[in-house]
């Protein structure tokens, strides 16, 4: 009865609530948000989902100058992240990437990144003059559809261990 509860205050909250309203590193004053260095941007991802998985990994490869550490949806800090943002913290409806203490969410969490990444990869930044709700909506059509599109893990894939200093909090 109480994880119901606590459930359904959570999507309370997350209904009324506008993540682009919070401050820079607002999360460092939520006690509820466990420690973390953020001094590089942070990708919170679905662990168990293939196709977020994978972009993780190609988010390893591609990070050459060091710039992002990942956590999944499904760790302490990724989950404390999800209830900060107002998130479901059971249904990953989106990456978080949070840089410069800002949280991005949807298509733009997805540009943050790629920008990140530098080199011919930022170009795909460009695809941002398009306006935000048809981002959006083909971003949320994909993420509603990841498992049966991609599949599902039965639990967080690993990612590859020279890069285990990169990521924080496996569940």
């Amino acid at each position: 009865m109480a994880r119901t509860q606590d459930r359904q205050e959570i999507m309370e909250r997350a209904e009324k609530f506008d993540p682009s309203k919070h401050p820079a590193y607002s999360y460092r004053t939520d006690e509820n948000v466990p420690a973390f260095p953020d001094d590089k941007a942070l990708i919170v991802f679905d662990g168990v989902c293939i196709f977020c998985s994978g972009f993780a990994k190609f988010v390893l490869k591609h990070d050459r100058h060091n710039r992002l550490n990942l956590c999944t949806a499904q760790s302490d800090i990724g989950r404390a992240l999800y209830i900060h943002y107002g998130l479901d913290p059971d249904n990953y409806e989106t990456n978080i990437v949070i840089y410069n203490g800002r949280a991005h969410f949807k298509s733009d969490a997805f540009f943050e990144v790629v920008k990140l990444l530098g080199a011919g990869w930022s170009l795909l930044a460009l695809l941002q003059i398009f306006p935000r709700g048809p981002r959006n909506w083909l971003y949320d059509r994909i993420a509603k559809n990841r498992y049966k599109l991609f599949g599902k893990a039965e639990s967080c894939i690993l990612l590859p261990p020279e890069h285990r200093n990169k990521i924080l909090d496996m569940p």
